[in-house]
């Protein structure tokens, strides 16, 4: 469901609004939609609206929420996990082919609005649109590497 911001009065909105603001920290920067849920069904990556609510581009369009998914790869990108991607040459061809479809779907935005399609910027977006994808090998080497894995509660319910 495609909302702008926290403006939709639907009960379904509300629910998922209230979720993401729990589960980020703050409200979203932009409208968005629920583009994959937890096993829990809770909100696990948002794709965001391409401007946030000033008008300005929003390059990120998706977004990963689950915390445990986001503290697993936080960790991994602070032992170096965004130079380790983009020194695996078995990962060359699958990284420009997410950044590939990505810009096909987002008026040509990469992944993360990453300027050079050999760079990765942020493995949160890689991971967030592997997912929205249905999956891909950056997101699998990602989730492999980063030990990421579902919760055995719900991220939304249990307090940060």
């Amino acid at each position: 469901m495609t909302a702008p911001g926290s403006g939709d009065s639907s009960q379904a909105f509300s629910a998922d609004a209230e979720a993401v603001r729990r589960l980020i920290g703050r409200d979203p920067h932009a409208g968005f939609r629920v583009s994959v849920r937890c096993p829990f069904g809770a909100p696990a990556v948002i794709e965001n609206d391409p401007r946030d609510a000033r008008g300005y581009p929003f390059p990120t369009r998706q977004w990963l929420t689950c915390r445990a998914l986001a503290t697993a790869v936080s960790r991994f990108e602070a032992e170096g996990g965004v130079r380790m991607l983009e020194d695996d040459a078995s990962m060359h061809h699958a990284l420009a082919g997410a950044h590939s479809r990505h810009a096909a779907l987002h008026d040509g935005h990469r992944v993360a609005g990453a300027g050079d399609p050999d760079h990765v910027k942020c493995l949160h977006a890689q991971l967030a649109f592997a997912l929205s994808e249905g999956g891909n090998p950056v997101g699998d080497w990602i989730m492999e590497r980063s030990d990421a894995s579902w919760p055995a509660a719900c991220c939304a319910e249990v307090p940060e």
